[in-house]
């Protein structure tokens, strides 16, 4: 199953340096989901406030588990949202049948 995760940069609490600090943490891990296969793209928010990404996992426990590896969201540093995602509807032939 796939899921949108999106995070968001506390930085009301932790100050830029703070994050600059773990940042090599933060890389070598997500390098290590991407390895895994569980991180499946990643990209950057474009107003560097965190980060969006694209994961694969059973389910939302499962992938909020590996998220909660990563050094920023162990240290509360992050905001994170877990959205299960479900094939788009409009790719199937039957459209007389409302998505969820």
């Amino acid at each position: 199953m796939q899921f949108l995760v999106l995070t968001t940069r506390k930085t009301e609490t932790f100050g830029p340096e703070e994050f600059a600090h773990k940042l090599p943490a933060e890389i070598a891990r997500a390098r290590e989901l991407y390895g895994e296969g569980f991180t499946r793209q990643i990209w950057h928010r474009a107003d560097g406030r965190g980060a969006c990404q694209i994961v694969e996992a059973p389910d939302e426990r499962s992938a909020a588990e590996k998220i909660n590896t990563l050094p920023f969201v162990e240290l509360g540093m992050l905001e994170v949202s877990i959205i299960a995602l479900k094939p788009y509807q409009g790719f199937l032939n039957d459209f007389s049948t409302p998505s969820n």
